[in-house]
């Protein structure tokens, strides 16, 4: 089992509801290995990792995920790319929307609806 790693963080930036980071995938990522053989490819499962955890500290959630919406993975994102992640929170509904771009390249994109339990709730 893989060890939850994020890529290097290039820059953030945060502007209200809505951050930007740009994003270096390393081809030493563990998350390489075996993904394929005759070419290294990020997992689906890693980029939505990535984007659960970067949002949700991001916006104080904790990283309690209800349901994914409307996932799309439209191109392989190879080792040692530079990609843009946004997410845009939508806080009445408790709503992550993420999508993975460089320039018009768009690699994945989704929804992710969180319980809606921030990090300063009490849970009960």
């Amino acid at each position: 089992m893989i060890k939850s790693v994020l890529p290097q963080i290039i820059n953030q930036h945060v502007a209200g509801e809505r951050c930007h980071w740009r994003l270096f995938i390393s081809d030493n990522l563990a998350f390489f290995d075996g993904h394929f053989p005759e070419q290294a490819v990020l997992p689906g499962v890693t980029q939505l990792d990535w984007a659960v955890k970067l949002g949700c500290d991001a916006f104080g959630y904790r990283a309690n995920v209800a349901t994914l919406e409307v996932l799309k993975f439209q191109q392989l994102i190879l080792p040692n790319t530079y990609v843009d992640l946004v997410i845009e929170h939508q806080p009445q509904k408790s709503k992550l929307i993420f999508s993975y771009s460089d320039g018009d390249k768009r690699f994945a994109s989704g929804r992710i609806v969180l319980n809606g339990t921030k990090h300063d709730e009490r849970v009960s």
